[in-house]
């Protein structure tokens, strides 16, 4: 494969002109124009049209650049990659989580590692749950936190969490004084709800189908900590994650149970056949404590 002359190729599609691509590679315009022609002989067909001393894209040189754009993707990981392993080694750990627990729980597990005194750097990407399994998948982190209805398919991968959903009240508000929350309660207050094609919303809508209730649906979000900051706000009322909603207990809003099952469930997930690292044995080890100290703080706030 000639790759000089692809990546050459791809900086002329990208600058807009051989001259411009020239001074991105520090080459002579010549020598980008030699390269050009040698891809295309290799080819067997014309990239480029000449016109008045200019190059215009052929579309199958447009063709092409969808393609070379996929086949940098990986080389620009790899460059990545090695770049990363010059300056940190194997004390680095990169970790794609969906908002729930990457907002407030990872952050705690994170604190207890004492991370500068371990010499150990932390890539903490917030994404969604498909956004996890990609990175995953494309070997671009080594550990993933993502909702149980994503497809674990070709990584490692096992329960790390499955809970009951929550109420979030405002803090003054009439159902903050009972200790069960029923779907019937719900009714007559402004409600804030998941997306409609949240898996979670999905499953709540069939609860209050199943009860004869239709909330009051006032806001639509697509992450459980805008919900949490929405009721803080006075905006609503809204079923929450509880390992999310624990970050906002007592900070003007009131957990509650709901007296229906409505499952939340979060997998990890690794690439398939990595071993981990001491430190990832020790970060693995240290969620779980966590994730077990914290619903212990999660039936405390309820039953408060």
């Amino acid at each position: 494969m000639l790759l000089r002359e692809i990546e050459i190729f791809r900086a002329v599609m990208t600058a807009g002109s051989a001259s411009k691509a020239a001074r991105l590679l520090n080459l002579t315009q010549p020598a980008v124009s030699l390269s050009l022609r040698k891809l295309e002989t290799h080819a067997g067909l014309a990239l480029f049209e000449r016109v008045r001393g200019k190059l215009v894209p052929t579309q199958e040189a447009h063709a092409l650049l969808a393609e070379v754009h996929r086949c940098f993707v990986g080389l620009d990981a790899i460059e990545h990659r090695l770049r990363s392993l010059r300056q940190f080694g194997v004390n680095r750990i990169r970790i794609a989580s969906l908002p729930g627990m990457g907002v407030g729980f990872l952050p705690r597990v994170l604190s207890e590692l004492q991370l500068s005194e371990r010499m150990v750097k932390v890539s903490l990407q917030i994404m969604s749950s498909r956004d996890v399994r990609a990175r995953l998948l494309a070997g671009e982190a080594d550990i993933g936190l993502m909702a149980d209805e994503v497809s674990a398919d070709g990584l490692e991968h096992s329960v790390f969490a499955r809970y009951n959903g929550v109420v979030a009240l405002p803090l003054k508000h009439p159902l903050a004084r009972k200790k069960v929350i029923r779907p019937a309660d719900l009714a007559r207050y402004p409600f804030l709800a998941l997306n409609p094609e949240d898996g979670t919303s999905v499953r709540l809508d069939a609860i209050f189908r199943a009860h004869g209730v239709v909330p009051e649906t006032v806001v639509e979000t697509p992450y459980t900590i805008s919900l949490c900051e929405l009721v803080r706000h006075n905006v609503g009322i809204a079923i929450v994650n509880p390992v999310t909603a624990l970050d906002y207990a007592g900070r003007d809003i009131v957990l509650r149970r709901f007296s229906e099952t409505l499952a939340y469930g979060c997998q990890l997930v690794m690439p398939a056949g990595r071993p981990l690292t001491p430190f990832a044995q020790q970060l693995l080890a240290t969620m779980r404590a966590r994730l077990a100290a914290d619903l212990a703080g999660l039936d405390a706030s309820l039953d408060g």
